[in-house]
């Protein structure tokens, strides 16, 4: 199967979004030399809707318009943040992953202009996030801190926090270090004081089912272990059916002797109830471990709990 000449790359238009399109095409330039790339930026709804995402397809919103373009066939490739994609749904008809890129720091961090850490923070200081799943832990391990919604691409927000719109930020750290902001960083937090999202720090390439010469050109980008783990994760969504508005969060590790763990939970967005489950794989396939994990927490009463939550 002959190579393509040109692969043209579909994105968000979102400084973070495009940062991360220049890791792919770095990654397949080594990869693959002789195929040149261009980008296609398009703005989504979701980076257009400063609102309740809920009130615009939840997470879809940041998918829809790129899914189109790849669909219409004017572009190739779409590059995705794995926990922007909707896992309590199938991928639209006719598209499917190549691959997912090795997996960044799934951590988020706390951006405070005088370097607090979260534990030192006084009463009232103001978190800007728009996360339920950040403002629901935050509800129940410092309930003293407020939340103020707060969206837009990490530039803005950073430009929002200068201005005075809260006192503290919360953000993935990955994204932070793709756009070179690491320096902003008060602290980095742990996975058991901040349980990541969904997909979090994986980038997925998604194709048009049956475009062979594409899939084979970028599928030699995909890793391994981040596979796994990523089939792991999105199968637990797909079988709890969260919505955008369910504070949920959980993340598998491939270790490597091949041992495959999830750990997951649903919290009430005031923090006051937690579930949690943690299973290891051994026998069960990615898909299957997912699975299991989503069913011990609905045995738990996780779907009345999404079920109460309004979206």
């Amino acid at each position: 199967m002959s190579a393509p000449e040109l692969i043209r790359i579909v994105s968000r238009d979102s400084p973070m979004a495009l940062a991360q399109v220049e890791r792919v095409r770095a990654e397949l330039a080594a990869l693959r030399p002789g195929i040149r790339t261009e980008v296609v930026p398009v703005k989504t709804t979701g980076d257009r809707w400063m609102g309740d995402l809920a009130q615009v397809e939840g997470k879809g919103a940041f998918t829809k318009e790129v899914d189109a373009a790849l669909l219409a066939r004017e572009a190739d490739l779409a590059v995705h943040c794995v926990k922007d994609v909707p896992a309590d749904r199938p991928l639209p008809a006719g598209t499917t992953f190549a691959a997912f890129l090795k997996r960044d720091d799934i951590r988020d961090a706390l951006v405070h202009p005088a370097g607090l850490t979260l534990d030192r923070l006084p009463d009232g200081t103001r978190i800007g996030t728009s996360s339920v799943r950040r403002a629901a832990q935050l509800a129940a391990s410092h309930p003293h801190l407020e939340c103020v919604p707060m969206r837009g691409n990490v530039n803005r927000r950073l430009e929002k926090l200068a201005a005075g719109e809260a006192d503290a930020l919360l953000l993935a750290f990955s994204g932070l270090v793709r756009i070179g902001r690491t320096d902003v960083v008060s602290e980095v937090l742990s996975t058991e004081t901040m349980c990541p999202p969904i997909g979090a720090g994986v980038l997925a390439l998604q194709c048009r089912e049956g475009d062979d010469s594409v899939i084979d050109a970028v599928s030699g980008l995909g890793d391994p272990g981040t596979h796994r783990e990523t089939t792991a994760e999105r199968m637990f969504l797909h079988v709890l059916q969260g919505h955008c508005n369910s504070p949920v969060a959980g993340y598998a590790r491939a270790r490597r002797n091949g041992d495959l763990s999830l750990r997951a939970c649903v919290f009430t967005p005031d923090g006051k109830t937690v579930l949690n489950a943690h299973e290891w794989a051994g026998r069960l396939s990615p898909g299957d471990l997912g699975a299991s994990v989503a069913l011990a927490l609905l045995r738990q009463g996780a779907r009345e709990l999404i079920d109460g939550i309004a979206h």
